[in-house]
């Protein structure tokens, strides 16, 4: 595994100013939910904070409900955000649960099946991108309890754990139970001005950071050739501020 950061979780690059705007990173021990529409850009997110953290040396477990191991490797790709080599290392683990989204499988034991995932919880960031997509199915409120609850246990171990939830897919109650315990609650919205789809973070919550944190951030995701070869096309997400940064405490 990676070198355990106590303190802080950066996921700082070079080539944005994501982690400036985040606090510098995510305190360790946190319970991070990103919250968005369906094709708000959680994901990309994810995939942006993955990268990051591993390329300041912690390690990350990402399950994923939308890609299989391949596609997850080619969108990376597509970002210029190399992963083989953190996969080959063992600094990177990544679990598909495409299977699992058969609606011929049953979801309602996912959530004690994750709970007993013991080598997930050995990396130092655990991704789930999506939870609703695993618990959407499960009605039973105690059993979503118990893996908030299982969460929060983590959390009090140094484990930062990553929840991307995508708001149209849980009701209120549910959304809540995730929603209210976490330490660091982003939410993505979009809305379309002259044709283009404009993206922004809104941060609702963030507990425990020493360092200045931008409220809203805009975000858009274009094309780019840098060579001029169409072959060789890739996506690039850009970051800019929308309002006045400010101190966010407990």
């Amino acid at each position: 595994m990676g070198v355990v950061m106590v303190g802080v979780h950066s996921f700082e690059i070079e080539r944005d100013s994501l982690n400036q705007k985040l606090g510098d990173g995510f305190p360790a021990g946190s319970l991070v939910l990103i919250e968005g529409g369906s094709g708000s850009g959680k994901s990309i997110t994810c995939q942006r904070i993955c990268f990051g953290l591993l390329a300041n040396n912690v390690s990350v477990a990402y399950v994923s409900t939308q890609l299989t191991t391949r596609g997850f490797i080619a969108q990376m790709q597509s970002l210029d955000y190399p992963i083989g080599q953190y996969l080959l290392d063992g600094e990177l683990l990544f679990l598909p649960v495409l299977p699992l989204l058969d609606e011929m499988k049953p979801r309602s034991n996912f959530i004690q099946r994750l709970m007993a995932a013991k080598m997930i919880f050995k990396y130092d960031v655990v991704i789930i991108d999506t939870i609703s997509s695993l618990v959407s199915h499960s009605t039973d409120i105690k059993k979503t309890l118990d893996l908030v609850n299982f969460f929060k246990k983590m959390s009090s171990l140094e484990k930062t754990i990553i929840l991307a939830i995508d708001s149209g897919m849980l009701g209120y109650e549910v959304a809540n139970i995730f929603g209210a315990p976490s330490d660091i609650y982003l939410m993505i919205e979009t809305k379309v001005e002259k044709g283009d789809i404009r993206r922004y973070i809104v941060i609702n919550k963030f507990a425990g950071s020493e360092a200045r944190v931008t409220q809203s951030i805009g975000f858009r995701i274009e094309y780019w050739c840098p060579t001029l070869q169409v072959d060789f096309q890739r996506l690039r997400i850009l970051y800019y501020d929308m309002k006045n940064e400010a101190y966010y405490r407990e």
